[in-house]
């Protein structure tokens, strides 16, 4: 008999702490993949567990986005068996490649008596017009990146610099950056608790020995237009001495509360994010990020004085 899959377990475990969340949140909060979080809660909710997963939408939003892509499948589909109807250009008598000249009676397959050519065989059907190869063309995207100012539109996302050099800054330092749809949005990194133990055992916890817990307290400004639709610290990270990157631990405080998904044009949202690490670790940085790998909307906030 197969035991529980320890990811499913975690997985529920934070559901049941949430009650009510949506996809993208459970897997920042989880580190994890937000399509594989997905499948597993889809998969879940067929074994008889209490629980449902469901969807919501922009309804305007979802169906101009189908029709932008059946138009561009009409525009773009290939047409077999079409016929042409003005004259084709290899029609009438013409030199068929390779024919023999022909100058004097022959017997034609399956035709009783001589037949007589004078001059050059022809043809008695259009031939296929030779074709030019054609260079291969990158393929589009009908959709374009999700959640971008691309989708549903079919354009390419503007390309990103290999090594755009992040925005930084000191704890208290409000830095603005452009998110993945267009919107004009700064954050402020308020404070960071190390450690914060305390914290994380009065709000039920318990770290393993040789564990440390710290807090990082941010805030979201949306000044654009466009309202910012995914979790805040989605992608807020410790960064070590050594460089490497530490993730989210699964848990909020209620004395600390954690950031709630998007926020509305004109909006300042503040939150709380909570890690947890070896207690040796040394830490230089904490690091937001757009999506991961997009150097152009990192901002960087130097805590070694801390």
């Amino acid at each position: 008999m197969t035991g529980p899959d320890p990811e499913d377990v975690r997985l529920l475990s934070l559901v049941a702490e949430m009650g009510r969340a949506a996809v993208p949140d459970i897997a920042g909060r989880l580190g994890m993949d937000v399509r594989e979080v997905g499948a597993r809660l889809a998969a879940l909710s067929t074994t008889g567990l209490p629980l449902i997963v469901g969807v919501e939408c922009d309804q305007q939003g979802i169906r101009n986005a189908v029709a932008a892509a059946q138009q561009w499948a009409a525009q773009n589909a290939p047409h077999p068996g079409a016929q042409y109807s003005g004259p084709h250009p290899m029609s009438g008598p013409h030199q068929v490649p390779g024919a023999q000249h022909l100058s004097g009676p022959h017997q034609v397959p399956g035709v009783s008596g001589p037949q007589h050519v004078s001059g050059p065989r022809q043809a008695t059907h259009a031939m296929p017009h030779p074709q030019q190869p054609v260079a291969p063309q990158p393929p589009m995207s009908t959709w374009g990146p999700p959640g971008s100012a691309a989708w549903a539109r079919g354009d390419q996302p503007a390309p990103v610099p290999a090594q755009a050099p992040a925005t930084t800054g000191q704890v208290g330092t409000r830095l603005e950056v452009q998110g993945v749809s267009g919107e004009r949005i700064s954050i402020q990194l308020i404070e960071v608790v190390d450690p914060a133990d305390f914290l994380y055992t009065a709000a039920g916890y318990e770290l393993q020995p040789g564990e440390r817990s710290v807090v990082v307290h941010t805030e979201l400004t949306n000044h654009g237009q466009v309202p910012f639709p995914s979790l805040p610290d989605m992608y807020l990270e410790l960064i070590t001495k050594d460089g490497a990157p530490v993730g989210k631990a699964p848990v909020s405080m209620s004395s600390r509360p954690p950031h709630r998904m998007g926020v509305q044009p004109g909006e300042t949202a503040g939150g709380h994010t909570v890690y947890v690490l070896p207690e040796s670790t040394e830490l230089a940085a904490v690091r937001w990020t757009a999506q991961p790998g997009d150097p152009q909307r990192t901002l960087l906030w130097d805590i070694t004085d801390l």
